[in-house]
């Protein structure tokens, strides 16, 4: 998610958090049990599957009436409906917070602000402010940690999991989220939404413009002059700022959709084996035919396969020729982009119901 709605989850979670006696901790996403997931992001359903994979409880942070993630928190969002997600999250962890704990006056949390102010405080009335007060000091801790400059700006999500309740202690120090992982390749960085608006990437004679907003680019036309650059260590400084955008892209014919760096970004990330948080014994099926490159002849008798429904890794190879090694790498691929996902097991069907009365007797015979 965004760093400013970031900002703005993390003070309305240590307010929540204060009034159910502390019975949750930040923690970072590898080590959580539940985790964020801005699902109104671009990469917002690319990370549900990743973490779904991984069996993580996903909550999709969301304006839509509906997610496909284990929970939903409703966006916008405050610090009275973090404190009922936390609630129904698991009831038994705040030793009867459901029953118990002092509401959270709606409103409380701040509106996302720049990362370099503070939010700024919301007026309570008088028989809630000593309530409030200490969710509110805990709040400026991880605020004041989140504009400190040194520190990286932004996560992909925020994570929370269950901590040992002590009754004695209503409001316990809040220790600030590990700093997000800093972005390494070019593929990461795209991903990451550390950067936005039109830029360019120059390095070693290739020239990209990037279009974040747009999420387009114009480059080569072939995608193998940039296997070397998706994969290897790129930082902030390969990146400029470009003023007079049209001027640039001026003569270099149609853009190219950004969703296709992101695709060759997968295909070569993993070297054949598949990317962190999915099981090499799974079973991947293709939602939708992608679009093949003719780089990659082969791609095609893959899709053809995984059209036909879910298979293992190895089945796949099989059935189209091609290397287990050349199949994970297309997976790979495809589940970055969302083309693919892993099958999921089938839902029990309902037990039929029994015949009830005269005439269901008469129809159950």
């Amino acid at each position: 998610m965004d760093p400013a709605t970031e900002a703005s989850l993390k003070v309305a979670f240590s307010i929540a958090n204060s009034q159910l006696a502390g019975a949750w901790e930040l923690l970072a996403n590898d080590t959580a049990d539940h985790v964020i997931v801005d699902m109104d992001s671009m990469y917002g359903p690319m990370s549900w599957l990743r973490l779904h994979a991984a069996g993580k409880t996903v909550i999709g942070l969301t304006s839509a009436p509906r997610t496909q993630a284990d929970y939903r928190l409703a966006q916008p969002f405050d610090a009275a409906s973090v404190q009922r997600l936390l609630v129904e999250l698991a009831p038994e962890v705040v030793n009867g917070a459901s029953e118990h704990a002092e509401p959270v006056p709606s409103g409380l949390s701040p509106a996302p602000q720049p990362q370099d102010q503070l939010p700024k405080e919301q007026q309570v009335p008088a028989d809630e402010e000593t309530s409030a007060r200490d969710g509110l000091d805990a709040a400026r801790v991880v605020t004041n940690e989140l504009n400190d400059p040194s520190e990286p700006a932004s996560a992909a999500s925020a994570a929370i999991m269950p901590a040992a309740t002590n009754p004695a202690l209503h409001t316990p120090p809040v220790d600030p989220a590990p700093a997000p992982v800093e972005p390494r390749t070019l593929t990461e960085w795209l991903a990451s939404g550390r950067i936005t608006g039109q830029v360019g990437f120059e390095r070693e004679g290739l020239k990209l413009l990037l279009d974040l907003d747009r999420r387009e680019y114009f480059g080569p036309a072939t995608l193998k002059p940039l296997g070397a650059h998706v994969t290897t260590d790129t930082d902030s400084a390969d990146f400029t700022v470009i003023n007079d955008w049209e001027k640039e892209v001026a003569g270099l014919g149609a853009a190219q959709p950004l969703s296709r760096l992101l695709w060759f970004g997968g295909l070569m990330s993993g070297g054949g084996k598949l990317l962190p948080g999915f099981d090499p014994q799974a079973r991947f099926l293709m939602l939708k035919w992608p679009q093949t490159e003719r780089e990659f002849p082969r791609h095609f008798r893959i899709a053809t396969v995984m059209m036909k429904g879910a298979a293992a890794l190895d089945e796949i190879a099989d059935a189209s020729g091609v290397s287990v090694g050349d199949v994970t790498d297309f997976v790979n691929a495809n589940l970055a982009t969302g083309f693919a996902e892993v099958e999921r097991p089938p839902e029990p069907e309902p037990e039929p119901r029994k015949p009830t009365g005269l005439f269901g007797r008469f129809r159950g015979r």
